[in-house]
């Protein structure tokens, strides 16, 4: 009896070291489950949903990398919100470094003029994610034209004479506003070195609807205010 006491007392305290291992194990492997599926597909087309990202100008020519861009910042232009791209995107994570055409066609990127602020940036874009989309070029970048003509920008945001401030929720609030059918949840606000950087808006695969992207949302912009330089 007392050797039988003693056996349970033994594996009782060797339970309650091992404890605490197996919960630290746990969150590791939901880690290991939620992003393995995403970085194992891999390949161009294998992805679940879009982001349409639209830069604020002003902020970016304003900064040292906008000096080389005279089609964007050129003074008098008087850009605001530009399509920066159109990503395809993982429910975790993104793709990247697929297969595919090189360089678009001259062909391929009238589908898309006046769309990006520069043809230099439509191709980097069409390298850098298009190529994931698992499409042609031009079938790529007609997505592009659709999804930013589906947005309308905030009227608050159409050339406005002089700089302003703002929260980033009262941005969300005014694209939300703006676009029937987008919710919280569906769109992000970015912000760099105290000024507007984005906002990214998550699209379905096929362009139909608006549609939630918690992984996106994570990483909106957290301060409190934030500058919004008037176009140049």
């Amino acid at each position: 009896m007392f050797k039988q006491s003693t056996l349970a007392c033994a594996l009782a305290a060797l339970v309650f070291l091992l404890a605490p291992i197996a919960s630290m194990a746990e969150p590791e492997l939901a880690r290991r489950e939620a992003i393995e599926p995403a970085e194992a597909r891999g390949g161009a087309g294998a992805f679940d949903f879009y982001v349409l990202t639209l830069s604020w100008s002003p902020a970016f020519c304003e900064s040292g990398e906008g000096r080389e861009y005279r089609a964007q910042c050129e003074p008098g232009l008087g850009k605001g919100f530009v399509t920066h791209g159109l990503w395809p995107q993982y429910d975790h994570g993104l793709p990247s470094e697929c297969d595919g055409a090189a360089s678009p066609s001259r062909m391929a990127l009238a589908h898309v003029a006046g769309v990006y602020p520069d043809e230099g940036l439509a191709r980097h874009e069409w390298r850098k994610h298009g190529r994931c989309s698992g499409k042609s070029p031009t079938d790529y970048f007609a997505d592009v034209r659709r999804a930013s003509e589906s947005v309308t920008i905030p009227a608050l945001f159409e050339r406005p004479r002089q700089a302003q401030s703002f929260a980033p929720l009262d941005i969300q609030r005014a694209f939300i506003a703006a676009n029937a059918r987008l919710r919280p949840g569906m769109l992000a606000v970015t912000c760099r070195k105290g000024a507007l950087q984005d906002v990214r808006i998550c699209f379905s695969r096929d362009l139909r609807a608006f549609r939630p992207c918690p992984e996106i949302v994570r990483g909106a912009c957290r301060a409190g205010e934030i500058a919004v330089p008037a176009p140049l």
